[in-house]
């Protein structure tokens, strides 16, 4: 049953991840169809129907653990639930709603990162990893509220939910089926309260050495993903490039005739100015010519 929930919470946030990467990662501006919120109420939903049946299951198996980390999953669901339901009946602005939805992405933050029913549980480390998409959900989200005309803050949300639905994939596969590491024994008190065991140090550090494994696995297929689908999208809609450097200059023949039909200058300097200024002020003394021979006296 957990690993049927997992599996539904993986695909749900991958299929929200890539309708936001894809409707805002073009270069028009769309904004989400009233179906998109539609299903965003129906995901939220979910949630809040499986923390209520593992808070009634933690309950009946006297987990006062159980219960009490349902008591905190349970109002982040409904969080999520009011931040789909807002664009549906009320006409709030788009910064209030946001703002609603970076308060869901933060408080989910808190309680992976304060969770630790076992210190020495292996799943914690998972919890540990789970962070990184959920910081990276919360910080687009508020750079949104910031810039709220660019479509790089919801395109940044949108691979950040693909990473949290392909790692909640994993971790329902490693915890919750027979792809449990070797060595390490799954603990289940009630339906919300289990831990990933080891027998001992060297196991519990190769399962946490897997992790980290698969998580760097995990990265590395949503990065090649991400860049053949762009790729494939910029090679059907080629952006204009820049005009390359040499053809911005002007054969050499054109740049002479130009500099031909420019009016005449000099490159004296300003002291030949004054001295032919001064040349100008002595007064030029023409020869006398005149037209009578003179005579010697005769002795």
């Amino acid at each position: 049953m957990e690993l049927v929930s997992f599996a539904l919470g993986g695909v749900g946030f991958i299929l929200i991840g890539a309708h936001e990467a894809l409707v805002h990662g073009s270069e028009s501006k769309k904004t989400p169809s009233p179906l998109f919120w539609i299903s965003l109420v129906i995901f939220s939903s979910f949630f809040v129907l499986n923390s209520t049946v593992s808070l009634v299951d933690a309950h009946n198996s006297n987990d006062a653990v159980g219960s009490a980390l349902q008591l905190q999953v349970f109002p982040i669901a409904l969080i999520f639930l009011l931040y789909s339901v807002l664009p549906l009946f009320l006409t709030f602005p788009s910064p209030l709603v946001e703002i609603v939805g970076a308060f869901a992405f933060v408080e989910e933050f808190l309680l992976f990162y304060l969770q630790r029913k076992d210190p020495s549980g292996v799943e914690n480390r998972y919890y540990d990893l789970l962070l990184v998409p959920i910081a990276l959900c919360v910080f687009c989200t508020l750079l949104e509220l910031r810039s709220p005309h660019s479509n790089i803050p919801k395109l940044g949300r949108g691979v950040g939910l693909i990473l949290h639905g392909t790692w909640l994939l994993q971790m329902g596969l490693s915890l919750f089926s027979g792809w449990v590491a070797q060595g390490c024994t799954l603990h289940r008190v009630s339906r919300g309260n289990y831990t990933l065991r080891c027998k001992g140090h060297p196991e519990y550090h190769r399962a946490r050495a897997l992790v980290t494994l698969q998580f760097n696995c995990h990265l590395a297929l949503l990065v090649t993903l991400l860049i053949a689908f762009f790729s494939l999208i910029s090679a059907r809609n080629p952006l204009p490039l820049p005009l390359p450097l040499h053809s911005r200059y002007s054969p050499l023949g054109a740049e002479l005739q130009s500099f031909d039909n420019s009016p005449n200058f000099t490159l004296d300097s300003d002291d030949d100015h004054d001295h032919d200024h001064d040349h100008a002020n002595v007064p030029t003394h023409k020869p006398i010519h005149s037209s009578r021979v003179m005579k010697a006296p005769h002795i």
